[in-house]
């Protein structure tokens, strides 16, 4: 008997899932332990519980979180469950999902469908975990436009960092450190990838140091001693981002766009 968690925005939608489910039980048994209205609230969950499930429903498109990046963030899980993805949108989207060996719900979801994707993960525990963060996320990318948060593993547990609140990256020996308002994360990413999936958003200014568009404040030139040519400044925090000399000009034009 499998355990589910369905995660949808839409409440008829999880009803209507629950029936599903219902109708079926008698060829295809499980159990429902949990629901949740968008990705955050079901990472929250999972962290929670006594019990992980071994599959979740989950929509791709839902408010703050959707499916696509939920699934990413489970990969760092240590045990993810499977994932079976719902989507009310055509099959432009859907035959992405077949490429890269995802599971698919087309909206409404109908009895039969339904059973062969339970099927599929019932006979095959584990197969349906086997895609990486990394194509999910550029899935993601391109269903969705990219990831909202990122990923941070303390103390046992898994935290969200929102992308719009990250100031700057910088790279810390085999890790990157994400800086906030508040505080830092550590995180399990480089600044080549980082700058490559966000380069609207955020700009290399030194070859270990990302800085978000919108938090540069000013600059200021280095001593003579020092290894950078300058230095980044920000409006919330009294850190400083250093600065390549081939850099120094493009962060004077930022600047003069603030």
């Amino acid at each position: 008997m499998l355990s589910l968690l369905i995660v949808d925005d839409e409440d008829l939608a999880r009803l209507r899932l629950r029936e599903l489910l219902s109708d079926i039980a008698s060829v295809c048994p499980t159990r429902i332990i949990g629901e949740a209205g968008d990705g955050i609230l079901a990472l929250a969950w999972l962290q929670s519980a006594t019990e992980p499930p071994d599959l979740l429903l989950a929509d791709i498109h839902m408010p703050r979180m959707g499916g696509l990046e939920l699934a990413a963030h489970l990969e760092k899980l240590q045990n993810p469950p499977a994932v079976i993805f719902t989507t009310a949108y055509d099959n432009h989207a859907v035959q992405a999902f077949e490429l890269n060996a995802v599971d698919y719900l087309l909206k409404p979801v109908r009895a039969q469908r339904l059973l062969t994707a339970l099927e599929k993960v019932r006979q095959h525990p584990g197969e349906e975990r086997g895609k990486t963060g990394g194509q999910l996320a550029a899935l993601q990318q391109q269903v969705n436009g990219g990831r909202s948060y990122l990923t941070c593993h303390e103390r046992g547990r898994l935290l969200l960092v929102p992308l719009a609140e990250v100031l700057y990256f910088k790279a810390d020996l085999k890790y990157v450190i994400a800086r906030t308002p508040e505080r830092e994360y550590v995180l399990d990413e480089t600044i080549t990838g980082l700058e490559a999936e966000f380069p609207e958003t955020f700009l290399r200014l030194h070859r270990a140091a990302l800085i978000a568009r919108h938090a540069i404040a000013g600059l200021e030139r280095a001593r003579e001693d020092d290894d950078a040519y300058g230095y980044a400044l920000f409006r919330q925090i009294p850190d400083k981002l250093p600065i390549s000399r081939r850099q120094w000009p493009v962060a004077r034009s930022l600047v003069r766009e603030q």
